[in-house]
This record gives C-alpha cells, sequence and structure tokens, in this order.
C-alpha cells in the first residue's frame, strides 16, 4: 500500500473525547481497493458485534462490495438498494439499529469493568449495511439514521454536502469514518477535507488503535 502526502495532521493529533473521527487509507491502484476494503472488514467484524456502514456511489458497486464480503466469517450483511420492497428495507434498519444498541451497552460494559475489548473472542458477528447513496437513510421523513460505529467511503463522493449527509444518516455521534482512496481521489479527498472543514488524518496500522 503506497500512502500519498498526508492532507492533514495525522491521527495522533486527535484527541480521545466522544466526537467523530475521520482517516483515509490510501492504494496505488485502484484495482486495490476491494482487496484493501476486504482486509479491513475481515479485521474489523473480528470485534464482537460491531455495526458497520459502507457507503457507495452506485448499484454496481454495491453489489461488488456485497459479493466480495458475504463470505466474511465474522459479519452478517444486509443491502440497501432501490428496488428493495419497503417492508424489506424497514426490516434491514430495525435490524441494525438493534445491533448498535446492543453495541452501545456492551462499550459501556467494558469501560465499566476496565476491558477494552481488544482480542476478545467474537460470541457475535458484527452487523453491516451497505448502501447508495440514493436509498440513504430518510431522516426527514421518518427513519431513523444508522448510527454505525465505522462508515467506510468505498467510493468517495465528489461533493462535500454527500459526504456530510453520509456522515449524518450514518454514522453514530463517536463514530469513524474510513475513506478507501486510490491514486488521484486524494485530490478529491483534499477539496471535502476543505470544504467541510474536517481533519482527514491517514489511518494508523493498527486498526484496533481507532476501533
Amino acid at each position: 500500500m503506497d500512502s500519498p502526502s498526508s492532507p492533514s495532521p495525522t491521527a495522533s493529533n486527535f484527541s480521545g473525547g466522544q466526537q467523530q473521527r475521520h482517516f483515509y487509507l490510501a492504494v496505488d491502484r485502484l484495482q486495490f481497493k476491494m482487496e484493501m476494503l476486504v482486509d479491513l472488514l475481515g479485521v474489523a467484524g473480528r470485534r464482537s458485534g460491531i455495526p458497520m456502514a459502507v457507503c457507495c456511489s452506485s448499484r454496481d458497486e454495491l453489489d461488488a462490495v456485497c459479493s466480495a464480503v458475504s463470505n466474511l466469517p465474522d459479519i452478517s450483511l444486509a443491502s440497501l438498494y432501490s428496488d428493495l420492497a419497503e417492508s424489506e428495507r424497514t426490516l434491514v434498519l430495525e435490524t441494525f439499529r438493534q445491533a448498535t444498541i446492543k453495541w452501545a451497552e456492551s462499550a459501556m460494559t467494558s469501560v465499566q469493568f476496565g476491558d477494552d475489548g481488544e482480542n476478545q473472542i467474537n460470541e457475535n458477528k458484527s452487523q453491516m449495511i451497505v448502501v447508495t447513496d440514493a436509498c440513504l437513510p430518510g431522516v426527514l421523513s421518518g427513519e431513523s439514521s444508522i448510527a454505525a460505529r465505522i462508515l467506510i467511503n468505498y467510493e468517495l463522493p465528489t461533493k462535500k454536502e454527500m459526504y456530510m449527509r453520509r456522515v449524518s444518516t450514518c454514522l453514530a455521534a463517536d463514530g469513524i469514518v474510513i475513506n478507501v482512496v486510490a491514486g488521484g481521489e486524494v485530490v478529491t479527498l483534499k477539496n471535502v477535507e476543505e470544504s467541510c472543514g474536517l481533519l482527514i488524518a491517514e489511518m494508523p496500522i493498527n486498526v484496533s488503535e481507532i476501533l
């Protein structure tokens, strides 16, 4: 993996407070993005029950992501797309909402008893939802936000409005955004960072440092 010049200070500049944190993970060629995504999910999914969301710009990319990660043993996979029946969409969102509640309760217990959760046995699969921009939760129409612990932008949106909409509808208040970028997309990432007023740090090699 080749890391381009960091568009912002490194992860060490982030405090440990209850705030959203933004990172990027770069590969040198576009064809390596899926491999990197699968590796990342394979590691993150071993954290028992962690709720994750992956955002794609198109249905084709959603299908490709679902196909690539469907066999990961530690992840329960669901997706939101345009021709999904309303009842199925409701079920997907409610199942994920319950997963976020369970994760929050588990995280609170770990804090109370001094367990950082690392290297714990995976008793429950991590819940993952893959969604296209066209099918993000309609918070204004009454749908609940996804509130994932980890939001992965597999395809980086070119406009700040879509980046912020993904964050507002898919990420918990103390969640983590990981942007998977390749080559020239780093320029787009820099533009998003500046226009949104964010700090997007290079992700540390050890994923557990930010989970």
